[in-house]
């Protein structure tokens, strides 16, 4: 709890990681089994790096643990939390980032809100990298979206748990 945490010399980029790692661990695990069973259950083809597949798949993770640190800093009640994941990060981003519909048969409205998601970035890099390659602009310009989303949300959810346990 946090009344634990104001009586132990805990600073807040700690409390973060503590957060974040058990979550990142978890997560690359069903990366991977995810990966295994999409190479061999259903013989989807591998034309990229699988060490870019891995490594932008870290960096949108730490993005999305940014926004889930993010939100759990500004609720205090974890229903609330979830309510608020599920509005904010999950059903767009199932909706709008072309995970379900194909962003091309879209309106012009409907691409540009797309933009504003992460999720949108990383698919396209996974989509490149499983059935093109190696596309080393659409690679770096989404890489370095998703890079900078991961320093603002870390950012944000460090300079809100900050202020929570200095307070």
């Amino acid at each position: 709890t946090f009344e634990s945490l104001f009586v132990t010399p805990v600073q807040a980029a700690e409390l973060i990681l503590a957060k974040m790692i058990p979550y990142f661990c978890v997560a690359m695990a069903g990366m991977i089994l995810c990966l295994l069973a999409g190479r061999f259950l259903y013989e989807l083809p591998l034309r990229g790096s699988l060490l870019l597949i891995l490594g932008t798949s870290m960096l949108y993770l730490i993005v999305a643990l940014g926004i889930g640190l993010t939100i759990s800093a500004v609720t205090k009640k974890q229903f609330v939390a979830c309510q608020i994941a599920l509005l904010v990060s999950f059903l767009p981003s199932v909706m709008l980032s072309g995970f379900l519909f194909d962003l091309h048969s879209q309106p012009l409205v409907i691409r540009v809100i797309s933009q504003l998601f992460p999720t949108t970035y990383y698919l396209q890099i996974l989509k490149s990298l499983f059935l093109t390659g190696n596309h080393w602009p659409l690679l770096v310009k989404n890489s370095l979206l998703l890079a900078g989303y991961a320093v603002f949300f870390l950012g944000l959810a460090g300079h809100i748990t900050r202020k929570k346990v200095q307070e």
